[in-house]
């Protein structure tokens, strides 16, 4: 075939070059790293803080873990808080994309974030303070599609407690709930 010649090195080289170039592009920075004032409550800053602070204090808690109805309790030290709290962090709002997502009102003790838009995951987050202290965060996320709906329930108190509630209704497959309670021991 007359048409067909190898590649060089020096082409597959260049393409690798640009593909890497291409994908590093894409790739968007953390809202901190463009300097941008956060629109929105810092919950990666925020469970961030407690991830380090849990760590280093290493409390017992007294963990119980449900799913469709059967319940398994202990007393146990978490290995990896950032994991254990990673549906926390995962419902920041602090997007360049959703800066204009979220309604906010605010009073003397609580803010709360409501989702304008259905599409958005994270619907609604309450923030309690008192004497400039958190002291609960509260957290309603959802997602639906043709497949699945999931809703999630999210609620941390520090030093006292966190749960989370997690309902997802797949179509093949049934539905099925899952609970975590966790209490601090102190």
């Amino acid at each position: 075939m007359y048409w067909y010649k190898p590649f060089s090195k020096y082409t597959i080289y260049t393409s690798v070059l640009l593909l890497l170039c291409g994908s590093y592009a894409c790739n968007k920075p953390e809202i901190k790293e463009t300097g941008a004032e956060l629109q929105y409550f810092d919950l990666k800053g925020y469970f961030g803080k407690q991830d380090t602070l849990l760590t280093k204090q290493n409390p017992e808690v007294n963990k119980s873990v449900a799913h469709n109805g059967d319940t398994e309790s202990k007393k146990v030290r978490i290995a990896s808080w950032k994991k254990e709290l990673n549906l926390f962090t995962e419902s920041d709002i602090n997007k360049p994309a959703w800066k204009q997502s979220y309604n906010v009102q605010s009073n003397a003790d609580s803010t709360v974030y409501k989702a304008k838009f259905p599409e958005l995951k994270t619907r609604e987050i309450v923030v309690r303070k008192k004497a400039g202290q958190v002291t609960e965060i509260a957290i309603v996320n959802n997602t639906h599609n043709i497949l699945y709906n999931t809703s999630e329930k999210l609620v941390y108190v520090p030093n006292a407690y966190y749960s989370i509630e997690k309902n997802q209704k797949v179509k093949v497959m049934g539905a099925n709930n899952y609970r975590i309670n966790g209490s601090f021991i102190n």
